[in-house]
């Protein structure tokens, strides 16, 4: 019953949906896995405000040489909470403009921490509003607390798409926080991450805004993880839907091929014979016109008699 599987056409057919069957597998694995990787980062936003900070450099590689970045954390520690001490150097002090808080455009203010080995983090201190000037102009920012400073914090990775950095306001200018281009800046070796501040002691100045932090959505990784599984579910019952009509139909005594039957001309003449005979009779009989016919042909056998003598 199923024998036509094996033929050239179901083979193909069978080798298709396998391999279309294992690659939507694979691409639901994938959004899985970006779905547990996102969970985990947005567990760790959840927790940054329960969990114990743990030393920067635990987390972060020790970069090497001065004028460079270090490696990334990647995402897997991204948004940790960590904890450093270190000197603010205020002249390399950096200002992101074009940022946005609560629908408001401002400025981040970026301020390398240099530690006691000579290397240095960036610390984002905060959000500070654009004068009412223009977005372009100079913002107030307050000073950066001198001496010895601890520093509670969130790791987040550089931003993609390094924009140009001009010196304006005695601040580097920049559209971008990208480390390894900001860190060709620095005269000493810059961490590959930088970090949102939190807390610092002393207290940091209330002037600032503390930069939010979006969750990752996660869930949609998530759906679409389950729509790649459904649809590799749906190609091979598909499949076998349509392999069982075929074998369903070639069982079928209405599906067998008809016999050609033999014509015998004799009978299919005798046929039409019959069904003409059949048709005139059907015919519809002129009792009028059949008596005039009758009338006609009496009168022309009397004219055709010989005449009598007297």
């Amino acid at each position: 019953m199923y024998r036509f599987l094996v033929t050239p056409r179901w083979l193909g057919a069978a080798a298709l949906t396998i391999a279309a069957s294992v690659i939507m597998v694979m691409l639901g694995n994938w959004q899985l896995r970006r779905y547990e990787e996102r969970s985990a980062i947005n567990d760790r936003i959840d927790a940054a405000d329960s969990t114990q900070a743990v030393p920067l450099t635990s987390i972060l590689a020790t970069p090497a040489g001065a004028g460079t970045a270090g490696d990334s954390p990647g995402k897997s520690r991204a948004w940790t909470k960590v904890t450093v001490t270190g000197t603010y150097d205020t002249t390399h002090e950096i200002q992101a403009r074009g940022r946005t808080v609560d629908s408001d455009v401002g400025f981040e203010i970026v301020t390398p921490l240099v530690l006691t080995d000579g290397t240095a983090v960036l610390i984002d201190r905060g959000w500070v509003p654009a004068p009412p000037t223009g977005a372009s102009a100079a913002p107030t920012v307050p000073p950066a607390p001198t001496g010895e400073v601890t520093v509670v914090g969130q790791v987040h990775l550089s931003e993609s798409r390094p924009a140009a950095i001009e010196h304006r306001d005695g601040r580097l200018d920049t559209r971008r926080i990208a480390v390894p281009h900001l860190a060709r800046e620095m005269p000493y070796p810059v961490y590959g991450a930088y970090v949102l501040l939190t807390e610092q002691t002393p207290a940091e100045d209330t002037a600032f805004t503390r930069i939010p932090i979006d969750h990752e959505d996660a869930w949609q990784n998530g759906g679409y993880a389950v729509q790649w599984w459904m649809f590799a579910g749906m190609a091979l019952i598909a499949y076998g839907w349509q392999a069982r009509k075929e074998a369903q139909g070639a069982g079928s005594p209405e599906a067998a091929p008809a016999k050609p039957k033999l014509r015998d001309r004799v009978a299919e003449a005798d046929r039409k014979r019959e069904a003409a005979r059949a048709a005139a009779l059907r015919e519809p009989v002129d009792r009028v016109e059949e008596a005039d016919r009758k009338a006609a042909a009496e009168a022309e056998a009397r004219l055709a008699a010989p005449s009598g003598q007297d």
